[in-house]
C-alpha cells in the first residue's frame, strides 16, 4: 500500500504528520509541494483550489490536514497496523 504525504518543510502540521507516521513506523513517500508543481496542483485539485498542507493519500483515500486521531483511524481502516 502506498501512502503519500504532500506538504512543505516549514509547515507545522506537515511536520506533525510526518513525526506521527515515523513514530508509528509507517512507511510513506513525502512530496514537497513547493518543489513539485504537479504535486501542488494535485493537492489543489483535491482541496477546492487550496494548497492544504499536509494532504495525505492513503491508497486513494485523501485526508486534508488530518488530526492525529483522524490519521490513525484512516490507517487502521486501510489495514495498516498502528
Amino acid at each position: 500500500m502506498e501512502i503519500k504525504v504532500y506538504g512543505a518543510g516549514w509547515c507545522g502540521d506537515t511536520q506533525r504528520t510526518l513525526r506521527q507516521l515515523d513514530e508509528l513506523g509507517v512507511d510513506y513517500n513525502y512530496i514537497d509541494v513547493e518543489k513539485d508543481a504537479a504535486a501542488s496542483q494535485w493537492v489543489k485539485d483535491r482541496n477546492g483550489g487550496k494548497e492544504q498542507k499536509p494532504t495525505v493519500d492513503i491508497a486513494g483515500r485523501v485526508l486534508s490536514v488530518p488530526t492525529n486521531a483522524e490519521l490513525e483511524s484512516a490507517l487502521r481502516e486501510a489495514g495498516v497496523t498502528v
